[in-house]
């Protein structure tokens, strides 16, 4: 399946400064499937290591830090001659290996003609305690569930996901309603690639429901691998009332909501793993709209998205045809909208995401970005009603802004205000 991160990975192949390249990302996000896609299409061969496990690897870098013997070594067990500029090395599991990640240091000091991608989970290489990160030494790139353009390709709409990247909203429009089922599809299916591909080759909800339980599974399994008992208690309460925080009208994660009486000390840590681990978005409140919105972060009051919509619905037991059936999701629809658009700007833009509220009033904008010197309000709305007191006062009130809508409706352009529809949030803040 095509994803959009290939061609991050080509520019780094193409580059004169090039370091050891760290891709990052959840469990499951495919990591794996990429590296080897990148080798084979743009290398001559590949020197490929699941690292995690291995008992012929688990030794490779305790000797020392020769790039030399390291290379020979790598060559003798995968059984490819390897050749600088021609051989992509893969080490699949990184954070597996000790003094791994250390290792990376050497070879963008000693031994830069070698290309070297490896691939670890975020919380993985988060829990290296006593390890030293090689900083300056590495590339990283971070790699997200498939978004929205990526699904329409993985349903071979390529003339669709062309449209969108290229935001000829003209010619969209007469595609609008297509394309409003297929994104109906995508908040059910979400973006796990193992879910995407059972979809699109057996079109069938249960199967796809089932992959996604068994992601939700395997991230349980890890909070109790990584974690002590009490903290995976805690890490879990968090997790399970994701859905409950997200269903609430102003989206604020509460405490009390995942365990009455619970405070914020007693849960700081576990919603930092989950943050580490890549199992949640962080969305940090702003008391204003100004530049830089960092300066104006409120620590205490943020919300919670989850990593990909499609596991929002398992997590909450959503029916599939509650997501996938036209004016059949009264309840809720807010929530996986905006997380729908969470994660799509997420993936899309290289920015924090913010939030702007008022304590004083109801004004609430659900999300901020700060884009170079131009600060954006955007407004998330569930299907085609297009009234937001909130954006319009915040408009009213900084007349240098200007607001970006996503809704169900069309494009168009308005006095200081863009309706984009909600399939092109992963697109339209993408530079050309």
């Amino acid at each position: 399946m095509y994803r959009n991160i290939i061609n991050e990975l080509v520019r780094w192949k193409e580059s004169p400064d090039r370091k050891p390249l760290i891709l990052l990302g959840a469990r499951q996000v495919g990591k794996t499937y990429i590296l080897k896609h990148f080798g084979k299409t743009c290398y001559k061969n590949v020197a490929y290591i699941n690292c995690d496990n291995n008992a012929k690897v688990k030794d490779l870098f305790a000797e020392d830090y020769d790039t030399d013997r390291i290379i020979l070594n790598i060559s003798a067990i995968t059984k490819e001659t390897i050749i600088p500029g021609k051989t992509l090395i893969i080490l699949d599991e990184i954070q597996e290996l000790q003094r791994g990640l250390s290792s990376l240091k050497y070879f963008c000091e000693n031994a830069t003609e070698y290309h070297i991608c490896v691939a670890g989970s975020l919380l993985g290489i988060a829990m290296r305690h006593g390890e030293s990160f090689p900083v300056g030494k590495v590339d990283m790139v971070r790699m997200f569930p498939m978004t929205f353009d990526e699904f329409l390709r993985a349903k071979e709409y390529d003339t669709m996901a062309d449209l969108l990247i290229k935001r000829d909203w003209r010619t969209i429009q007469g595609l609008h309603s297509t394309l409003i089922q297929l994104l109906r599809e995508y908040y059910f299916v979400g973006g796990m690639p193992s879910a995407v591909s059972k979809f699109v080759t057996s079109n069938d909800a249960n199967a796809v429901r089932k992959i996604q339980k068994s992601i939700l599974t395997a991230y349980s399994q890890d909070m109790s691998k990584h974690t002590t008992t009490s903290e995976m208690k805690r890490i879990s309460q968090v997790w399970n009332s994701l859905p409950s925080q997200l269903s609430k009208e102003n989206k604020k994660f509460v405490y009390n909501v995942v365990r009455e009486g619970g405070r914020a000390k007693d849960f700081e840590l576990a919603i930092q793993w989950l943050i580490d681990a890549g199992l949640v978005h962080r969305v940090a409140r702003v008391s204003k709209p100004v530049m830089p919105l960092k300066v104006y972060e409120d620590f205490s009051a943020f919300k919670l998205y989850l990593l990909d919509v499609g596991l929002l619905g398992a997590l909450s037991n959503t029916p599939a045809a509650t997501l996938l059936m036209p004016n059949n999701m009264e309840e809720g629809k807010g929530m996986y909208t905006e997380n729908y658009v969470c994660t799509q700007l997420a993936a899309s833009i290289d920015q924090s995401l913010f939030y702007y509220s008022k304590d004083t009033s109801n004004l609430e904008i659900d999300f901020i970005i700060q884009q170079e010197t131009q600060i954006i309000p955007i407004e998330v709305k569930a299907e085609e009603n297009l009234q937001s007191k909130s954006l319009k006062t915040v408009l009213q009130n900084n007349a240098e802004m200007h607001g970006v809508r996503f809704s169900m409706s069309g494009y168009r352009e308005q006095e200081r205000l863009t309706n984009v529809p909600l399939y092109g949030a992963g697109v339209y803040f993408t530079k050309d």
